[in-house]
Formats: C-alpha cells, sequence, structure tokens
C-alpha cells in the first residue's frame, strides 16, 4: 500500500514555525567558525556512512537502479564532497587581501558570508546525491537550510529526514516530506538563496518565486548536450564512451549526451561499435537484457514522454539502428540509437532523458557549429577529435555550461571546476570551491586606518 504523503495544508504551521526558527538562528550559525562548521560536515558525513545501507535501500524502493551505481552516486560521491569542504574550509573561508589604491596604510579584504537561509530543491535522477551535495557546500558556508526532495522519491526522503535529524537541529537543517504543492508552499516564503536542480520549464517557476523576494538563485537544469565527432577520431574507443553513457541512470542524468554529429563515412562503424558494447555490458549470449545493470525510466509518464519521441521519429523517417525496444511492463528502454534523424523531429528538439541516442552526418565542422550555436545552450558539450584547431574552433563559436574533449562527463567530475548551466541549462554553478561561492555573499570590506583622537 502507497504511504500518503503530507500536503502543504497539512504542514503549513510547521513550514512556517520551522522558517521563523532558521530566521532567528542564521545570525548565529554565520558566525560559526571554521572548525565549528567542520564538526557538523565530520558529523553528516559519520551520519551517512552509519545509514549506508538504509540510502541504497530506499533508493531501490523508489527506482531500480543498479545497486553499484547507487553507492557511487548516493553515498561514495556525497561523502568525497563532504570531505572535500572539511579540508578546504579553512582556506575557502579566509579573507582575500586586497591592496588599496589609493592609501597604502589601509586595508581592503573581501570576505565570504553566509547568505542566510536557503533552500535546496532536489530532483529524482539523483535524489540525495543531488541534494546532500549542495547541502554540504551551504553548511560550509555558514547557512541555515531547509531540504525539499522530489516527491517521486518518497523513501529517499524519508532517510533523508532521519539522517539530516541526527545531525542538525531544526533550527539550521530540516527536511520537508511531501506532494509537488509542498515545494510550492516552500517557495512562497522570503528565503535568501534558493538552489534547484531540475527541468529548465520548472526552473522558470522557481527564478519567478524568488524574484517576488530577489533571492539569489542557483539553477542546475539541463538541455540537449551535443556529441561532435571529428575526422580522425577513435571510433572503437567513442562507442564504448557513448554506450556506457547511455546505460548509466538509463541515461536519465542532466550531462547525458543527447544527440550526435559524425561523418557519413564513420556512421556504421559508430553504429557498430555502440551494439557491441551495449550487447557486451548489458545481454547475456541468449541475447536476454540483465535489467539489474540499467535503471528503468523513472515513471509511467515519461516512458510514455520517451516512447512518443521514437515513434514520431520512425513516423518521419528514422531508422532504429540499435535496440529500440521497450518493456513498458517495468518500464525498461534498452539503449537505442536512432539514424536518418532530421531536426524536424521531436526527438531533437526536446531533452530526451533515456537510453536513446540518435546520429546526424554532417559535411563541414562549420555545418555542426551553426546547428549548435542557433539553439538553447546546453549543459554539457562533448567533442572527440585528435585536431587541436578543430577544438578551439569549436569552443570558440558555442557556448555550454560546461565541456569535455575526448571523453564524457570529465567536466562533471573534476570538482575543481564549476558545474553549472548558462542561460537555459541553468544559473550560476557549484563543486568543491565553486560551492561555497554559491552559498556565499563576496562582501566588500575597506578599513581606514583610525584617526588618532
Amino acid at each position: 500500500m502507497t504511504e500518503t504523503l503530507p500536503t502543504a495544508a497539512e504542514l503549513a504551521p510547521e513550514i512556517a514555525r520551522v522558517f521563523a526558527l532558521q530566521q532567528a538562528h542564521q545570525w548565529d550559525v554565520k558566525a560559526s567558525s571554521a572548525d565549528m562548521r567542520k564538526a557538523k560536515l565530520q558529523k553528516l558525513k559519520a551520519a551517512i556512512e552509519a545509514h549506508a545501507d538504509d540510502i541504497v535501500a530506499a533508493v531501490l524502493k523508489d527506482t531500480r537502479k543498479p545497486e553499484g551505481e547507487i553507492r557511487v552516486t548516493e553515498v561514495l560521491n556525497i561523502l568525497g564532497n563532504i570531505q572535500l569542504n572539511i579540508d578546504s574550509l579553512d582556506e575557502w573561508m579566509a579573507p582575500t587581501p586586497v591592496q588599496p589604491s589609493k592609501v597604502e596604510t589601509d586595508k581592503a579584504m573581501i570576505m565570504y558570508e553566509a547568505r542566510g537561509v536557503c533552500l535546496i530543491l532536489g530532483p529524482w535522477n539523483f535524489p540525495l546525491g543531488l541534494v546532500f551535495g549542495p547541502l554540504a557546500a551551504a553548511v560550509a558556508a555558514g547557512n541555515c537550510c531547509i531540504l525539499k526532495l522530489t516527491d517521486l522519491c518518497p523513501h529517499v526522503a524519508k532517510i533523508a529526514k532521519v539522517i539530516v535529524s541526527e545531525v542538525f537541529p531544526e533550527n539550521e537543517v530540516a527536511v520537508f516530506e511531501g506532494e509537488v504543492d509542498v515545494a510550492e508552499a516552500l517557495l512562497e516564503l522570503p528565503f535568501n538563496h534558493i538552489f534547484f536542480t531540475g527541468s529548465t520549464r520548472v526552473g522558470k517557476v522557481v527564478m519567478a518565486a524568488a524574484a517576488k523576494h530577489l533571492a539569489t538563485v542557483t539553477l542546475e537544469l539541463g538541455g540537449k548536450s551535443p556529441v561532435i565527432i571529428d575526422d580522425g577520431a577513435d571510433i572503437g574507443a567513442i562507442s564504448a564512451a557513448l554506450a556506457g553513457a547511455k546505460q548509466f541512470n538509463g541515461g536519465q542524468a542532466c550531462i547525458c549526451p543527447d544527440y550526435v554529429f559524425v561523418k557519413e563515412d564513420q556512421m556504421q562503424a559508430l553504429v557498430d561499435g555502440f551494439a557491441a558494447n551495449v550487447r557486451k555490458n548489458l545481454y547475456d549470449e541468449e541475447g536476454q537484457i540483465n535489467k539489474a545493470a540499467i535503471a528503468q525510466i523513472v515513471n509511467r509518464r515519461n516512458f510514455d514522454r520517451v516512447k512518443g519521441m521514437v515513434d514520431d521519429a520512425i513516423a518521419k523517417g528514422a531508422t532504429v539502428a540499435v535496440g529500440g525496444q521497450m518493456d513498458e511492463a517495468d518500464l525498461t528502454i534498452h539503449p537505442t540509437m536512432l539514424t536518418d534523424v532530421t531536426p524536424q523531429m521531436t526527438i531533437l528538439q526536446e531533452e530526451i532523458f533515456a537510453p536513446v541516442l540518435p546520429v546526424m552526418t554532417y559535411d563541414t565542422l562549420d555545418q555542426v557549429i551553426d546547428y549548435i550555436s542557433a539553439r538553447d545552450k546546453p549543459l554539457a558539450l562533448y567533442v572527440f577529435s585528435p585536431n587541436e584547431a578543430n577544438v578551439e574552433k569549436v569552443l570558440a563559436r558555442t557556448s555550454s555550461g560546461g565541456a569535455t574533449v575526448n571523453g564524457v562527463f570529465s567536466h562533471y567530475l573534476e570538482n575543481r571546476l564549476p558545474f553549472g548551466g548558462v542561460n537555459g541549462s541553468g544559473m550560476g554553478s557549484y563543486h568543491g570551491y565553486f560551492g561555497f561561492k554559491a552559498f556565499s555573499h563576496e562582501r566588500a570590506v575597506y578599513m581606514h586606518q583610525p584617526v588618532a583622537a
């Protein structure tokens, strides 16, 4: 029997009470030392380690993901992120001195101060990792936080609430469970900063809500992330990378390759290599897919959405070059590659968020650049090329939140780089130091030398 989630109306008094507590307490938290913040982060890390099996069990109840993926994305990555904040916090919190331009004996500096009371809204594809990662940054920066995980993963929300309750008093960090209307109710409150991960459509709603109170925002959105395969690139290695990317979380990642440009004379090798890697990774000798090795589509609505895009593409002339099977009973979409796709097809107009990869051919690099630059700026861009000049040309004449050359996901995995989108794919960035900055205000401080009485 499905547990009924609380409604916004039921939670309204509790939300108001906790928000008021955090508003009152924010100044004490803001004034906390690096050692005090590190102690909180250590306690959070220990609680996640203690509940690691509970986290895995909760994610499995809400989704069908490979357990190994859950351990990495929902446990190990969070622990690594927390440890990076602990190890770096003294350096990050230190004021940055600035040499005064007029009076050399005066002092000037940039001080990093907490934004105040923050709201973190999480997605369903990595329901704990993409909430506790930002939380670690927010705590490091000295903020109070309210967390709202997706209603599509209620068991994960429940274990998140258990962990947070063990680590923090509610006047510092609190979790609210519930349906979408709970998130909508939270967005009515005058938070100082809102951190949202999700779709561009909902990102616009969040930004409009933030504008009412002039709250700052970090919006981690998505978009159609292109792959460009240049002459001379290693098709075998690229095929393996793309097959792995589309298998990971069933292609339900905001930085997943969304469509591919390849030269006509390389396309068949790409198709064959993709098919071979999918068979090796997911299918047994009898051709049966191992469903424990690939995540299902999150719900029926999204399954139908993806199926509708594929059906539309086929009706308009696309060819299913690899895969194409869709098991409605358990919401499994087999890794699929489509060729003969055109820009008029829905699958090239909307983010796919599934293990389906359309492929287009091209004649010149300028054609590819013109196509990408004429559309919304994606969250990620991938270029495979041995030609440094061509890589530089693509980077100079396109825009994306981040880019990886001769690989996939690497710009996301490197915590010393900022991760975020641009325009339609997001606003602001985080990870490592950039997460600390996202939840901090850079305060300019100028100190005159005291005047003698």
